[in-house]
Formats: structure tokens, sequence, C-alpha cells
């Protein structure tokens, strides 16, 4: 009871300089919208948390564990490999991999590598609208590393340290940002409470050779503006109120307060049965765009007696139709229930 009062209290002065920056469920758009860079980072890299609106912060440790919450990965029994591939539509995909390798001391370190790669596009200019021959690509790279601890036996911490990398044609911006996390667990309905900090960092600029200019014959260099990370602050928790030998049902409820938005909402829940099949959907409150319910499920496998899984998602977005997120997971504990 003591280390669940400690939470309440760490989780409720959390919420307070959440509200304190920005009114709870203000109107769509405000004075922020847009303010950061680095926007892949905004993508769920997680099939099961894109299925779930990206309600996952509080959920128990899974393969994408090191994207949802690094406080989770010492729930992760066995040395686990995941993938994901995202398609945002107009031919672009984003593609995760992470890897979790559980520690003998109640610890777990990981390592995960985020890519979005728009291919080669057309050079196009105000006298070529047609194209100039040349061609460019988008490029964006998150790189990190992540350790996680049970401090108790209800009680995990996590921190991932990235290394963020944008390339746009000839121009290219480098920074560091962090995530840290907490995940407490009861031991009523497996109700849980989590509360993270994610992409935390300074501002970065793109910069690049190609910034000169001449104006009356005077050679100057441009600086383009310094835009902030694309941080959230998330609160979560999840509750189990139906578990039976065959069917499990996970309810899931998620404050998001990002720095470049107004805050918002996420409901959602997951159907187990057998622990072979989930069925899952969500819904996303206060974002433009959103309005319509994730979905999607994941079936469990094993290869050589080793678990394995097959993950996918759909969000039917108002502006870039459906985004599709598929991902596979392999465990190498025999004994893994999830």
């Amino acid at each position: 009871m003591k280390n669940f009062r400690y939470i309440l209290l760490f989780t409720v002065a959390l919420l307070s300089f959440s509200a304190a920056n920005a009114q709870l469920l203000p109107n769509f758009g405000g004075q922020r919208a847009g303010l950061s860079a680095l926007s892949f980072l905004k993508n769920d890299m997680s099939p099961r948390s894109a299925a779930l609106s990206g309600a996952s912060v509080a959920l128990g440790g899974d393969a994408y564990s090191l994207y949802s919450n690094p406080a989770a990965a010492t729930d992760v029994k066995g040395l686990t490999i995941a993938t994901t591939n995202l398609s945002l539509g107009a031919g672009v995909n984003q593609s995760f991999v992470s890897v979790i390798m559980p520690q003998k001391n109640g610890a777990a370190i990981g390592a995960s590598l985020n890519v979005l790669n728009s291919g080669k596009m057309d050079v196009r200019t105000e006298f070529q609208p047609e194209g100039t021959g040349e061609q460019f690509y988008v490029m964006n790279l998150a790189g990190a590393m992540t350790y996680s601890k049970k401090l108790s036996d209800m009680f995990s911490a996590g921190v991932s340290f990235k290394f963020v990398h944008e390339q746009i044609a000839e121009y290219s911006n480098s920074t560091v940002v962090v995530d840290v996390s907490f995940l407490y667990y009861t031991d009523y309905k497996d109700l849980k409470f989590a509360v993270m900090v994610q992409n935390f960092g300074g501002n970065s600029a793109l910069s690049g050779d190609d910034l000169q200019v001449s104006f009356n014959r005077d050679q100057n260099s441009l600086e383009l503006q310094d835009y902030t990370v694309p941080t959230v602050f998330k609160l979560g928790a999840s509750i189990v109120p139906v578990k039976t030998d065959k069917h499990s049902l996970t309810a899931i409820a998620q404050l998001n307060h990002p720095n470049d938005n107004a805050e918002n909402y996420r409901l959602a829940a997951e159907y187990e049965y057998l622990k072979l099949l989930s069925l899952r959907a969500g819904i996303k409150f206060n974002m433009e765009g959103q309005q319509l319910p994730t979905f999607g499920f994941g079936v469990r496998t094993r290869a050589g007696g080793y678990p394995i899984r097959i993950d996918y998602a759909a969000n039917p977005t108002q502006f870039f139709g459906f985004q599709h997120t598929v991902g596979l997971s392999f465990s190498f504990n025999k004994l893994e229930e999830r």
C-alpha cells in the first residue's frame, strides 16, 4: 500500500503539471498544432497498440514494449525479437525492429531501430513543375537502447535513449531524446497504472551546405528555425474484468498530453481466446481526422516449439485513408504463455 500511495501521488503530480500547461480536453488545434519536428516519432509502431488506438502504456509487457512502455519489458520472459511494417500511404512505409533480452536480476535490456524512408521523389521547381531530372529522398531514423528494472514485485521502471537522425535531400538533423516510464501492478483483476514521458528532448533544426544565398553580391548563410521534438506525456490504466481458462477481456483508458496538440483520450478493449487469438478495438477522442475506431487482431502459433505472434492493425483516417500495421514477433522461451 505504501508503494501504491507513492505512485498515486506521483501520477496526480504529473497530471496536475499537464493540466497546468493546457486545459483538460481543450478544443482541438489550439496554438500548438504542427509546432514539432521529427513527426515520424509519433507513429505507433506496435500493431497491438495501433489496434487499441494507442492505449497501450498500461498493458503488460510484450514484444513491442520498447515502443509502448519500456518499463513493461521486464514482463518478457525470454529473448524476444519483433519487427513491424507500417504503411502510411502514398508509397511511404515505416519499419521497426526490436530485441528484448531479460536479465536474471529482474531487469531487461533492449535495442530497437525505427526507420521511415520515402523512396526516391522527383525534384520539381516553379519553372520545371514536371521535374528537373534530379531526385531526392526523405529518411528518418531512430536507434534506441533501453534498460528496465523491476524495483519491487509491483513496480517497474524503464528508460530508453534514442539517437534520432533526419535526412531531407541534402539537409540533415540529428538529436537525442529520452523515454521514461513507470508501471504499477495490483492484485485486483490485473489492474495496472502507468505513466510515461515519450520523446523528451531539446529543440533541433535542419542544416546543410546548400544554405548559402547571394544578395547584392554578398554571400549569406541561412539558418533554419529550431523546432521542438514531439514530446508526449501519457497516463493510463488497464483492468481485466473477465478472465477464465478460455477467455479474457482487457479494458484500457489513456490520457495523452502532447506538446504540439490538444490533449486527447483513448479507450480500448482486447478480447483473448485460449491465448491463441486476440481481437482488439479502440477509439480516440479530441483528435481531428481520427474519429473512426481502430481495430485489429493477433494470432499466436509455434515453430519448433517456440512462440510466434502475428499481429495486424487498421487505422482509418480522414485524410490518409486506411493505414495498416503488420507485426511479427518471435520468442525463444518455450514456456511463454503469451
